[in-house]
């Protein structure tokens, strides 16, 4: 038995009887973040946390802690009781999740999870070792363990290992963006990821102004893995097609982008980060979402599936607590690839245009609708006779993003591995699986700064 098991389950005992369900997460974690090509605030975390899910008459209370001692427990389960005394009865809680066995995965190399703060120093500093210009960044790996157990006699655990190098090359005038991801060390190689930084932060000197406009635009994978999880937290939801608040309402079964577009989260992938249950304790399953342009579903959980009624189950897309009030989430999210070898070849496709590389400031306008705003860094060019020419400052746009995939020329045959972890909570590693994207539109509503520090 897992020590993260054990642990939630001398959890369950402290809750004496009532219903209840724990669950446990643990992290070994080291991150070197790197500024001015100077190794610097090394942070070392060493974490684990109790949520304890108490059930009294239908009513729900849920505390957290970190103490794992027999007193923090039965002072966790005391909390978790008074909360549940004093919330009033769920009409849409579904009870706990039945025993279950989950799916067997795989996410965990022994080399990611041996590593430690000197091998992580020594990664980062392979990065910026190869860098010809003051780079920012960061090398980041981990061991994440998760349980749950609960009176249900559901018992199931997972260890996870990932690691992430994220590479900016930036000095006066220009500046460029490279990372890898993958729950395998092995597959990393921080100074390759520095030199293509380099190499396109190169390509931005110079950089002139753009009218706004409507252009066809090349995306690499970074830039379409924002956008699409974006959309996606709202699009591909069931929460937000049950309120009629998402794209997702009234389209289910018709086709509303191109053809070439295939979307599926898919959690058991070896490609991404695999996980084989979520935050309730129930199997993760491939979801079809978009299949040849056609909108097929969205993710759900089992208090979804419970108000949708007619036999619908969960896919197991729960959340964290944290996050519970948006609903179950498409954590996995995967593109299928298309034809193009490479973004030179989308850019051949596109003619003229735009090429963007990474985005920021990301915000969503109308989540009914799809609507996005930001601004594009980091790598912004003009394309013109079907190449990669001109560098560009970066962009202000504002898209739809149902017309921005209404329209995909082409896609590249690999999709890429993209970090969708912000470093910040509990490690929860996920990220999504993104090819580069060639669309008739993209539409730009002004500029911002240039290229660089």
């Amino acid at each position: 038995m897992s020590e993260t098991l054990e642990v939630a389950k001398r959890a369950l005992r402290a809750a004496e009887g009532d219903e209840a369900l724990a669950f446990v997460s643990s992290e070994r974690s080291g991150l070197a973040r790197f500024a001015g090509s100077e190794v610097h605030q090394p942070t070392l975390i060493e974490n684990e946390v109790v949520e304890l899910q108490v059930v009294r008459d239908g009513r729900v209370g849920l505390a957290v802690a970190n103490r794992t001692d027999e007193e923090g427990l039965r002072a966790l389960a005391a909390r978790a009781r008074e909360a549940a005394d004093s919330a009033p009865a769920d009409p849409d809680f579904p009870g706990l999740a039945p025993k279950t066995e989950p799916p067997a995965v795989e996410g965990y190399d022994e080399a990611t999870a041996e590593l430690g703060p000197k091998e992580q120093a020594r990664l980062a500093a392979a990065a910026i070792e190869a860098s010809d210009l003051d780079l920012y960044g960061f090398f980041t790996s981990a061991l994440t363990e998760l349980a749950i157990a609960s009176t249900t006699g559901l018992a199931v655990s997972q260890s996870m290992t990932d690691a992430c190098v994220f590479a900016l090359a930036a000095v006066e005038g220009a500046s460029g963006h490279s990372e890898q991801t993958s729950w395998r060390v092995g597959e990393i190689d921080p100074a390759e990821t520095a030199r293509a930084a380099v190499a396109k932060a190169e390509r931005t000197r110079g950089a002139l102004e753009l009218e706004p406009g409507s252009y066809a635009a090349v995306l690499e994978p970074y830039a379409f893995a924002e956008l699409l999880m974006y959309f996606a937290y709202d699009a591909f939801g069931a929460l937000g097609l049950l309120e009629e608040r998402s794209y997702a309402t009234g389209r289910l079964g018709e086709t509303v982008f191109d053809e070439r577009l295939s979307i599926s989260d898919d959690a058991l992938d070896r490609r991404g980060l695999p996980k084989a249950f979520d935050f309730e304790g129930s199997p993760k399953q491939r979801v079809e979402l978009v299949e040849n342009g056609v909108f097929r579903d969205v993710v759900w959980d089992r208090s979804t599936a419970r108000r949708a009624g007619a036999g619908r189950e969960t896919t197991g897309h729960a959340p964290p607590s944290s996050l519970r009030r948006w609903g179950p989430l498409p954590f996995s999210l995967s593109v299928a690839g298309g034809e193009a070898g490479s973004t030179e070849e989308l850019a051949q496709l596109v003619g003229n245009g735009i090429y963007v590389s990474r985005l920021h400031y990301l915000s969503i306008v109308n989540p009914r609708e799809g609507v996005i705003t930001g601004m594009t860094r980091d790598g912004t060019f003009r394309i013109r006779g079907g190449r990669i020419a001109d560098p560009l400052v970066n962009l202000r746009f504002t898209v739809a993003m149902p017309e921005l995939l209404a329209d995909l020329p082409g896609l590249t045959r690999e999709p890429v591995l993209v970090n969708e972890a912000s470093y910040y909570d509990e490690r929860y590693p996920n990220g999504v699986l993104v090819p580069a994207v060639a669309t008739a539109r993209f539409d730009v509503t002004g500029t911002g700064s240039t290229p660089g520090i």
